[in-house]
């Protein structure tokens, strides 16, 4: 019962995208939007506004598509791009970095300043953006929505809602592209539509079809026409292709996937790997897939039971496919209601309507052997029916998020005495006669036997939270995690009474000096993820006014930004340039200005300003300093 239970939270979180996309004009609208950026656009985008969404169609006549280059040119997605995909790369150099095929991160280059004006101009009008794209206007459009998804999070300043949806879109990047996406947890946020048998979102997995440069032209040509005349019967224009180049192509790409759907490490085998949800659809309906393995083979058992001809020319038939998906959810809510040969279990009944909307129930047993190579494998004989039913229920059990949020709840409880010490150490602090405060305290004392306690609480607290940051983005854990009061008021109170012992740690070691400051350079990435989750609660909540002083203060980096101040009030009594003098005048009046905010607003802790703390200190000798870098400044 559990791992039925387990089995049907997985499959019914994948309907619930095709259940979105079938009752709302999402899909067709998209597609109507594609069509017309494919025949009136070429080498462009489309921007057009339906009520309060907008759409951004790429086309997928694209004059330098830079698909012919070798699929081995994948580029790292880094700190070369000017930041613009900041948060997807900020992991460890030990972990694999994340690549993208090169001809699409250059086309995207190429037109992102005028995107990003765009853009902005729909800022206040819209309330959702679904950015879209048919064949190679696909992977444009996904670099669109991460780059998108990236600003929002960056800026918090706008509650749009980010929706990119492909049509026999090739993949965009490695498994390193993949992991990433599901941390930011922005996986519902990606939809690809796939036909039964298209070969293109099928092509870019594998080399040795992809590097054969010729056959890649020959395929964007007839495509490329088909997109330009749409009226034109692609059957009739599929004769001009040479019969053993489509021959060749379908036999080397399901031989390839055969291999791939059957390997232990699928990741190994592929340079690229697929995100979010799948909608492979047939006339008959879709089914939605999420699980990448599972992706992986129902690209292999959907195209098996086609041809080499209609793998080519399906591609150019979306228009045909998206209109069925509606039906389908007219279909489901009739299945439904008359229980016509309804299963007792709910998983297995989503499981027959999937089967039935995926055209593959009737299918004879596949025979690959018949077009590829042999291979000693009995699952190869089965009816292609069980096999896909097994690909749906492939992963199932691998993660169980709710016990694994029950876990984590036992564990919080059992940190709480270490937290309980910290709590209790800046009591102490607070009512000591040093008049130093928290912060400095443990700054400074850090040989005494009651700080090295704090130091070793730190650590276990520290660790926990880290274990939880690894569930969350690895998706172990129920994806309204990040919603739940009880964790986000928890991460926070945490970070704000741990963090000013993180910041004192790193620069007693003189780690600044090494590594730079800590805000840039030294920040463990749990406060960022702490510091999101927060964010976005705040945006839903209206904050009272303080009317007493915060028992902890409420900027966590606050003496982290002492400790930039004491720097640069060093740098300006050595320094002889006045431009240089002039800038770091205003960085610490800036500074200055932001301090006393906090301390008007009652938003620090009573021991920032205590007569020996860092930030009392420092306030002293800028208000010594502050006078005779104005005349100097004004003489210049």
């Amino acid at each position: 019962m559990e791992a039925e239970t387990s089995c049907q939270n997985n499959f019914e979180t994948s309907e619930i995208l095709a259940t979105f996309l079938a009752s709302t004009p999402l899909l067709e609208e998209a597609w109507k939007v594609c069509s017309i950026a494919n025949t009136g656009f070429p080498g462009l985008y489309l921007v057009q506004q339906i009520g309060t969404v907008a759409y951004v169609a790429f086309s997928g006549r694209q004059v330098e598509s830079g698909l012919e280059q070798s699929c081995g040119n994948l580029l790292p997605l880094d700190a070369a791009d000017g930041g613009l995909f900041g948060p997807l790369y900020r992991y460890s150099q030990a972990e694999e970095p994340i690549r993208v095929h090169q001809g699409m991160l250059k086309l995207f280059l190429s037109f992102y300043s005028r995107l990003q004006i765009q853009i902005a101009e729909l800022v206040g009008k819209v309330n959702s953006i679904v950015l879209t794209g048919h064949s190679i206007g696909g992977p444009l459009a996904s670099l669109s929505a991460l780059w998108l998804l990236c600003h929002l999070q960056s800026t918090l300043s706008s509650p749009m809602s980010v929706l990119c949806i492909t049509f026999g879109s090739p993949m965009l990047g490695n498994e390193a592209l993949h992991r990433s996406i599901l941390r930011q947890r922005w996986g519902g946020n990606f939809c690809h539509v796939v036909s039964k048998h298209d070969i293109m979102p099928r092509l870019l997995i594998f080399t040795e079809i992809v590097n054969n440069i010729p056959i890649i032209q020959s395929l964007l040509h007839f495509w490329n026409c088909c997109m330009a005349s749409p009226h034109v019967i692609a059957d009739g224009l599929s004769s001009q292709l040479p019969q053993d180049l489509k021959t060749n192509v379908f036999q080397c790409v399901l031989k390839d996937l055969q291999v791939l759907a059957h390997a232990e490490h699928l990741s190994a085998n592929s340079l690229f790997w697929p995100f979010g949800g799948y909608v492979f659809c047939s006339l008959e309906g879709a089914i939605c897939v999420e699980n990448s393995a599972s992706v992986i083979r129902m690209m292999y058992l959907m195209m098996a039971t086609g041809s080499p001809s209609c793998c080519i020319e399906d591609h150019i038939k979306y228009g045909d496919y998206v209109g069925s998906v509606s039906k389908q959810f007219l279909k489901a809510k009739s299945f439904h209601e008359n229980g016509d040969g309804l299963p007792d279990s709910s998983f297995e009944a989503g499981v027959a309507l999937a089967l039935q909307s995926s055209d593959l129930t009737d299918k004879e047993p596949v025979q690959v052997q018949d077009f590829c190579f042999s291979m000693q494998n009995s699952n190869l004989r089965k009816n292609v029916a069980v096999l896909v039913k097994e690909c749906l229920q492939m992963g199932q059990n691998d993660h169980r998020p709710n016990l694994a949020a029950a876990s984590l709840a036992i564990r919080l409880s059992r940190i709480v005495p270490f937290r309980a010490e910290i709590e209790w150490y800046k009591a102490c602090c607070d009512r000591a006669d040093d008049q130093m405060g928290y912060y400095d305290s443990f700054k400074r004392k850090a040989v005494s036997r009651r700080e090295a306690r704090v130091n070793l609480n730190r650590h276990k607290l520290a660790s926990f939270w880290d274990s939880v940051i690894n569930l969350y983005e690895n998706n172990r854990l129920p994806r309204d995690f990040d919603t739940k009061g009880k964790w986000i008021n928890t991460s926070h109170s945490y970070k704000l009474l741990v963090e000013p012992l993180e910041i004192a740690d790193y620069y007693r070691n003189g780690k600044h000096r090494e590594q730079g400051h800590y805000i840039k350079n030294g920040r463990p990435w749990r406060y960022e993820v702490f510091d999101k989750w927060w964010k976005i609660r705040s945006l839903q909540i209206e904050e009272k006014k303080r009317s007493k002083f915060a028992s902890v203060t409420q900027d966590s980096l606050f003496w982290a930004k002492v400790e930039e101040a004491s720097e640069w009030l060093e740098n300006v009594r050595s320094e002889t340039d006045v431009t240089k003098i002039n800038q770091l005048w205003h960085e610490m009046d800036k500074f200055e200005k932001y301090a006393m905010k906090l301390i008007e607003n009652k938003e620090v802790s009573e021991d920032v300003m205590f007569k020996n703390s860092s930030f009392s200190l420092w306030m002293e000798k800028w208000r010594e300093l502050k006078p005779r870098i104005q005349i100097l400044i004004e003489q210049d």
